[in-house]
Formats: structure tokens, C-alpha cells, sequence
């Protein structure tokens, strides 16, 4: 039963809902803008929950939903006949008629037994021009008791005019402390786990917890820490089979790969060395381990780092930087990541 004192940060977004609430002045169209697991969907269905509830009540310091009406519980079944999610037929596209039979053609319906009937938009950036302008209609004369809230990870996806008459919530990156923080205390995830996820999140929950719970992201972690530590004894050859074993697609046919590396865990892999050698900076500058992201890792840290120098690792670090540019570039992968680790281990 997620409240508005379950969402983690997200300060400026709470206040503008919690002044709707306690205000009634409720805008007809909202986006919620931000990347793809950030809790768009998550937030939006609070909102409406709250909006439509019959005795709101004020709770942790919050206007929250009383999560017992009859009302709360069709919406946290995800069965409330005012709380509609515009779905779509086709896989990468929401189409005019999605958006006239949905949307368009049932404003016209009042709201079946609520003060709002709300239309949440899932993956707004998808909507087509026609479909825009099938929705723009409705935001240009829109009756007074909907609320419509349109998700999306592209907020240039949309034409100007529907930009002018939404409110514009951007979702902000959550602190590391509180992702960490929600990992141990909600989640159960152990104190060095909760710091890497909370690390390579980058202010994004719900990456936050995809990787606490994917084994293939620790066995990419432990795999690239130990290609690193081994790169002293290993021929160009050895390395890359190593990199392609690392790296190879889950399944043959997987749609994210390139030449036979799957392209998110290329980028999970330059983060991994990335942040080791940012903890060896760290290490090498404190001599002390309160401030690594690889906490399980410190024998390690701590060996290499006295076999390096600051300029050796800094330059690890451009070589990194420069490989990450050829490979977002189109240059030959495997040839960027060669090179790459040849520098690597010239300097470790």
C-alpha cells in the first residue's frame, strides 16, 4: 500500500501533489518525465489513488489516501473504473486510435462514482503526431473532472502545444544514501551490496533494485574485477576472450547486442572499471576504506593501489574515457576495448 511517505526523495513533486490535495486545485494534464525505472508509474498511481479517495487523512505529515475506502481498494487492485491506463497495440507506437477510442471518445463518460476520472499515459514519448493531436484536442476543452497524467522518458518526444498545457513534473536523481538506505532497511540487501547498487544506479531506483537482485550483474562484477587482476599474465588474445565471455548476449538472438556483445553489459563493464579505479584514486589518496564503492573488494584495492601511481591510474582513467568515445562512436569494438586494456595494463 505505497503512500506519498514511501517515495524516496522526489521533494519539489511531493509538494506540488500534497498543494493539490489540500488545495482542490488539481490541473487537467500532467507529465511525469524521467528514465525508464525511475518510479514514474509509481508516483502517478499514489496521485490518483490519493485524488480519489473518499477520506483522505493526514498521516507522516502527508495528505495520504486512507488505503480502507472503497475507493482505495479498487485502485490498489488496479480495478478502479475512474483510474484508466491507456494501453496500445502496437509495440512501439501509441496510434491516433488509441488515443480517440481511450481517451478522447470517453471524457465525455462523468465519472462513474468518483470526484475525477483519471487517465494515466504509460510511455507518453511513444504517442505518434496524430495521436498528439488527438490528445491536444481534449487538453485544449477539457472538462472539468479529468486529470490526465502522461509518463515519459523523452520529454522532447512531445509538440509544444501539449508541453503548454501540462504541468511539467521532472523526476530528480534520488540521493545515494537514500537508495542505499531503502536497499538495507526495505529490501533487506546487505550494507556493501546496497552501497554498489545505490553507486551504480545513478539516482535511479528501480535500477537500484534490478541490480541488488541480478545475479548476471554480480557474476559481471566479480568476472571484471578478476580480468583486471589477472591482466598482468595475459596475452591480447586471452583478454578478449576473456571480454567476450564476460560480455556475451544471454540468449543468440538478443536484440541489444553488438557483434556478439550485449551492449548493456558492455556499459555496465566500463562503469565496473570506472568506479574500481575511481576507489583505487580514493584509496591511494585516504589510505582508507570508508569511502569505496567496491567494499568487498579491498584486499584487492589495497594490493594494486600500492603498485600504482596517481598518474598511472589518472591515465587508465582518459584511456577509459577515450575508449567509451570510440565505442559510442561506431569504431570496432573490440578494438577499442584492446587498447583500452593494454594501457591498463601497462599502468597497474
Amino acid at each position: 500500500m505505497a503512500d506519498f511517505a514511501d517515495i524516496i526523495d522526489q521533494n519539489q513533486m511531493k509538494e506540488h501533489m500534497q498543494h493539490a490535495l489540500s488545495t482542490g486545485k488539481v490541473s487537467h494534464a500532467y507529465i511525469i518525465s524521467g528514465e525508464n525505472g525511475s518510479g514514474k508509474e509509481y508516483i502517478a498511481k499514489i496521485f490518483a489513488k490519493a485524488l480519489q479517495c473518499q477520506h483522505k487523512e493526514n498521516k507522516n505529515e502527508y495528505i495520504e489516501a486512507c488505503n480502507e475506502c472503497h475507493s482505495c481498494v479498487q485502485a490498489l487492485s488496479d480495478n478502479h473504473p475512474d483510474i484508466i491506463t491507456i494501453t496500445h497495440e502496437k509495440l512501439g507506437s501509441i496510434g491516433v486510435d488509441d488515443i480517440r477510442e481511450k481517451l478522447r471518445d470517453d471524457v465525455v463518460i462523468r465519472p462513474y462514482e468518483s470526484d475525477y476520472k483519471i487517465y494515466i499515459i504509460p510511455e507518453g514519448e511513444k504517442m505518434t503526431p496524430a495521436a498528439q493531436n488527438a490528445l491536444l484536442k481534449t487538453l485544449e476543452e477539457p472538462p472539468s473532472y479529468i486529470v490526465i497524467i502522461i509518463l515519459t522518458n523523452n520529454i522532447n518526444a512531445f509538440l509544444p502545444t501539449i508541453i503548454s498545457r501540462c504541468i511539467v513534473l521532472p523526476m530528480k536523481p534520488v540521493q545515494d544514501d537514500s537508495i542505499r538506505k531503502y536497499l538495507m532497511e526495505e529490501c533487506h540487501v546487505v550494507d556493501y551490496k546496497a552501497v554498489l547498487c545505490a553507486s551504480f544506479a545513478r539516482g535511479n531506483v528501480g535500477k537500484a533494485l534490478e541490480l541488488a537482485s541480478n545475479e548476471r550483474f554480480d557474476n559481471l562484477k566479480n568476472g571484471t574485477i578478476e580480468l583486471i587482476s589477472k591482466l598482468k599474465g595475459l596475452e591480447i588474445h586471452d583478454m578478449m576472450d576473456r571480454v567476450h565471455e564476460l560480455l556475451a548476449p544471454a540468449e543468440e538472438d538478443d536484440k541489444n547486442s553488438k557483434k556478439g556483445i550485449d551492449t548493456k553489459a558492455l556499459d555496465e563493464f566500463m562503469d565496473i572499471l570506472l568506479f574500481l579505479f575511481r576507489d583505487m584514486l580514493v584509496y591511494k589518496a585516504t589510505d582508507e576504506d570508508n569511502h569505496l564503492i567496491f567494499t568487498d573488494k579491498i584486499s584487492y584495492i589495497r594490493d594494486a593501489t600500492r603498485r600504482c601511481t596517481y598518474d598511472g591510474i589518472n591515465r587508465i582513467i582518459r584511456d577509459m574515457e577515450t575508449a567509451k568515445n570510440r565505442i559510442n562512436s561506431n569504431v570496432n569494438i573490440d578494438l577499442a576495448l584492446e587498447l583500452m586494456l593494454l594501457g591498463i595494463k601497462e599502468n597497474i
